[in-house]
C-alpha cells in the first residue's frame, strides 16, 4: 500500500461567514474536513496544512499577522504537523510542501480545503504533474460564486466544474463518507 498523507488547503478564518471571504457550504466543508483529520490522526497518517498570506500590501485579503490568517478551529494544526505557509495560489510554488512529502516517501495524497476553483485546483494539478495519486473530498471542499464577461457562476456550479474536471484528468474524487468507509 502506498503510503498517503492528508492535505488541507487554506481552511482559514478569512473563508468563514465571518471573514471577508465567506465560502459557500463552508461550515459543511470544515466539518467533513475535519472527521478526515480525525481519522487520519488515528491512524497515524501525515497530516500537512496550508495557510494562506498574501505579502502584497495592495490585496485586502489573508494579510500576515491578522486573526483572519489563523486557520479554522476544528482543523487546527495538532502536535508537530507542519503549518505550510504560502504566498501564492500553488501550495506547492516556492514551498517545502514537496520536500516534505518526498521525504517521508508519501505517494498518495488526499486533498481538502478551498477555495475549490483556486488553490485546490492549483494543488490537485501540481500535484498530479509531479506524479503522486490524488484523491479529492468534494464535500471537504468550498467556493463562492463567481463572475466573469457578466457572466454569473453561482458557487454550486464553480465547484460542480472543478471536481469534473479533476475526475476528469487529475484524480479521484469521492465523498467524505466514501473516503471513511473505503
Amino acid at each position: 500500500m502506498q503510503k498517503q498523507a492528508l492535505i488541507i488547503i487554506d481552511l482559514q478564518k478569512e473563508y468563514a461567514t465571518t471573514g471577508q471571504l465567506p465560502l459557500t457550504g463552508i461550515e459543511q466543508a470544515v466539518d467533513n474536513a475535519a472527521q478526515v483529520l480525525e481519522a487520519a490522526r488515528a491512524q497515524g497518517m501525515p497530516v500537512f496544512h496550508i495557510r494562506h498570506e498574501f505579502l502584497d500590501p495592495d490585496i485586502p485579503f489573508f494579510r500576515p499577522n491578522t486573526e483572519a490568517v489563523e486557520i479554522l478551529e476544528k482543523v487546527a494544526p495538532q502536535g508537530q504537523e507542519p503549518v505550510i505557509v504560502k504566498n501564492h495560489v500553488n501550495a506547492f510554488r516556492d514551498t517545502n510542501l514537496k520536500q516534505l512529502l518526498d521525504e517521508q516517501d508519501i505517494k498518495k495524497l488526499i486533498i481538502v480545503g478551498a477555495m475549490s476553483h483556486m488553490c485546490v485546483d492549483a494543488a490537485v494539478r501540481a500535484a498530479a504533474d509531479f506524479g503522486y495519486e490524488v484523491t479529492v473530498l468534494h464535500d471537504a471542499c468550498a467556493t463562492l460564486d463567481l463572475e466573469f464577461d457578466g457572466v454569473k457562476t453561482p458557487a454550486p456550479e464553480v465547484h460542480a466544474a472543478m471536481m469534473a474536471a479533476f475526475e476528469f484528468g487529475y484524480g479521484q474524487v469521492i465523498s467524505t463518507q466514501d473516503y471513511l468507509n473505503s
